[in-house]
């Protein structure tokens, strides 16, 4: 039989299910977050960014449960032994990658800082490709349930929005350093869009164990 057709989980629809749930969660958790700094600029980092914060909060919250399940039953179904750990480790690293979102929200909301008018259409395009590495790792961990031969076409697109990611973060740093704001503000601004970046990175650290998972699928 051709590996590559295999489903992962074909003898148990209702773990593939749960599975595609928690990917949704994942998702959802990348449009959440790029919508909630939209807000936050447009808002000039003086609005309410409690409705936001609990929608990313909330996501986190169930994509823990959904994870918990679907681990739960990996055990109690004694399903797919010879692939339980990296699968496990998958929803790890798939939470872990929402947990980041959530983090970084949370930071923006408590510490409000304040980007000039003039970085703020980069700082929608670094988000704008943030929520594209996570998504293509999401895709590529769905076709890891489903059509492992298609994985590959959806990892190398993580990479490229990693480096879009990356050139744009790099871009904000000089603008910022080049500004004449308070060194002290330049180092807050910093590191917030360092902490925006390191989701792009935490979806490339997904794709690059998945690409290895793959690999040991089809060996």
């Amino acid at each position: 039989m051709d590996k590559s057709k295999l489903r992962l989980f074909h003898t148990t629809k209702e773990v593939e299910t749960h599975f595609d749930s928690f990917l949704d969660t994942v998702s959802q958790g990348g449009i959440s977050f790029r919508s909630g700094l939209s807000a936050y600029l447009e808002s000039a980092g003086n609005g309410d960014m409690a409705a936001k914060l609990k929608q990313i909060n909330d996501l986190e919250h169930k994509g823990d449960e959904l994870r918990r399940q679907v681990e739960h039953e990996l055990y109690t179904l004694a399903l797919i032994p010879d692939f339980r750990g990296d699968v496990l480790s998958l929803l790890e690293d798939l939470d872990g990658l929402l947990n980041v979102m959530e983090d970084t929200m949370g930071s923006l909301d408590i510490e409000r800082p304040a980007f000039p008018q003039e970085l703020h259409a980069d700082l929608r395009k670094l988000a704008e490709s943030v929520a594209m590495a996570v998504e293509a790792a999401v895709m590529a961990s769905r076709a890891f349930l489903r059509d492992i031969q298609s994985v590959r076409d959806h990892l190398h697109k993580v990479m490229f929005y990693e480096k879009e990611a990356d050139g744009q973060s790099d871009k904000l740093k000089r603008a910022i350093f080049a500004s004449s704001l308070p060194l002290a503000e330049k180092l807050h601004l910093r590191r917030f869009v360092d902490q925006i970046d390191h989701i792009a990175d935490e979806a490339e650290d997904v794709a690059d164990w998945l690409a290895i998972y793959t690999i040991k699928r089809l060996d």
